[in-house]
């Protein structure tokens, strides 16, 4: 890169912005889910939700919205969703009536073996080795903290 062409500290060039290369490679990487969540019948936000649940079955709401870093206005209509299709099962809690615990059906549970596909084919799709996959988490973990903090 020539001196001219690196990018100078407080540059209002579109290309400089770290900003618009994180929205840029959400967007690109959020197209690439949508085809494979649709054969699963479920949307990027659902899939999170799922992805939460298959690790940890029995999760309280507060706790899910937690992990997914989403106000409980936005999770509602997601749990209510997937409710609707036979995933997951909300039930109050017997130790805390005010608590709601979050439950996967059969169905949601059975639906992870056909999941099991996806990560893979993301991979693929990105093209990462597995350290450079490890350092984009790593590196996006570290921003994600740091703006969080700020």
């Amino acid at each position: 890169m020539s001196p001219a062409a690196e990018p100078t500290e407080g540059s209002l060039l579109l290309g400089d912005q770290l900003c618009f290369a994180l929205y840029a490679a959400s967007r690109a990487v959020t197209a690439r889910y949508r085809p494979l969540l649709e054969a699963l019948g479920l949307t990027y936000p659902q899939y999170l939700v799922m992805l939460v649940l298959w690790e940890q079955d029995s999760i309280s709401v507060r706790d899910l919205g937690s992990s997914l870093q989403l106000e409980s206005s936005t999770l509602s209509p997601l749990l209510k969703r997937l409710e609707a299709n036979g995933l997951l099962r909300r039930e109050r809690r017997t130790d805390d009536e005010r608590s709601v615990a979050i439950r996967l059906t059969e169905a949601g549970a059975r639906l992870r073996d056909t999941a099991a596909t996806v990560p893979l084919a993301m991979g693929d799709a990105m093209g990462l080795t597995p350290d450079q996959d490890a350092a984009a988490k790593q590196l996006l973990r570290l921003i994600t903290a740091n703006v969080a903090d700020g």
